[in-house]
């Protein structure tokens, strides 16, 4: 019968001597980061804006910023920060006022080119005058705008249009595709257009753009 031996010692790991530490693995200092750990500023390693900010790939959205450069000054109030570089925007009242403007100097030619031809007390003299003043708007705007971004309404108004990108007029198919998103729509839901495209600028930000002002990349300016 074996008896215990407590004289015996331990059984010794394998080469002899004590437990070696030589092999542990190496301790990470204190302050290392892990894989996938935030970083010093707290932030993950896949949060915060790529390639470079600005809240999406490749800078951002263009309309959340300044396309012109530098930061917007201070807004005024009730109304969005002025473009750096460039006149503030156009007030909606200036607006609206330089399109009614437009509008009756190009309603009263077309009655002048349509009276002699037929009568205004039948409905097919009405729907003739209907599209003479859609063509002849859309020809006058488009026209006017490529020469220097103003038509008699806004000189009157001191407003002008200017290219988002760089504050230039809109010349060639800038201007005309203002005018054709402008007036076109138009002919096919009797003028509803013109309200919705209007009430769209108005919440519009930063810059107030209609539909037709985000079609071409326009915006209206003051001349003041």
């Amino acid at each position: 019968m074996s008896t215990f031996d407590p004289s015996r010692s331990e059984p010794e790991p394998e080469g002899g001597g004590k437990p070696s530490f030589d092999k542990q693995p190496p301790q990470q200092p204190p302050n290392a980061e892990q894989p996938g750990d935030p970083d010093a500023s707290g932030a993950g390693p896949y949060t915060g804006a790529p390639f470079g900010g600005g809240g999406g790939y490749g800078g951002g959205n263009p309309y959340d910023g300044n396309p012109y450069g530098g930061a917007p000054s201070g807004a005024p109030a009730g109304g969005p920060a002025p473009v750096a570089g460039m006149p503030p925007l156009g007030t909606w009242p200036h607006r609206i006022l330089a399109r009614v403007i437009d509008y009756v100097i190009v309603q009263v030619i077309a009655f002048l080119l349509v009276l002699p031809f037929a009568g205004f007390s039948n409905r097919n003299g009405y729907t003739e005058g209907v599209w003479v003043f859609y063509a002849l708007y859309l020809v006058y705007e488009g026209l006017m705008l490529s020469r220097d971004g103003q038509t008699l309404g806004k000189k009157a108004m001191n407003v002008r249009v200017a290219m988002l990108a760089d504050g230039s007029s809109p010349v060639g198919s800038a201007a005309w595709t203002r005018a054709a998103v402008y007036t076109l729509p138009a002919v096919l839901c009797c003028g509803l257009w013109w309200l919705v495209n209007g009430l769209y600028g108005v919440f519009d930000k930063p810059y107030r753009q209609c539909l037709h002002d985000k079609a071409a990349k326009t915006v209206v300016v003051s001349t003041n």
